[in-house]
């Protein structure tokens, strides 16, 4: 049974950082699509960044420069560096992953990004 558990999320003030976790379990952790979306109120969730099937990360325009996405195989956790975070940043932040044509999602983690 494939599961994610995010963690990590939080109150931040405007500039700041924090670094969300994903601990995946339930498939064997290799080139499997796996990434970060979030979803702020009453807007559609969207890509943050992601671990193509070739194993390249990938970002969207907006976070380029000031996110990582990172992941530790041997413990099976995906990470996100978010830095100079920015109030419009707040929202449920989602990692996901691709196994064998299906979508996972986790929970989600609030992160609430303060003027």
């Amino acid at each position: 049974q494939v599961q994610l558990v995010e963690s990590g999320g939080g109150l931040v003030q405007a500039g700041g950082s924090l670094r969300l976790s994903c601990a995946l379990s339930g498939f064997i952790f290799s080139f499997n699509p796996m990434g970060w979306y979030r979803q702020a109120p009453g807007k559609q969730r969207e890509l943050v960044a992601m671990y193509t099937i070739t194993g390249r990360p990938d970002y969207s325009d907006s976070v380029k420069g000031r996110f990582t996405i990172s992941r530790d195989n041997a413990k099976k956790t995906m990470y996100l560096q978010m830095n100079s975070l920015k109030p419009e940043e707040t929202a449920a932040y989602y990692c996901n992953v691709q196994v064998m044509g299906e979508s996972y999602w986790g929970q989600g983690t609030q992160v609430i990004v303060s003027s």
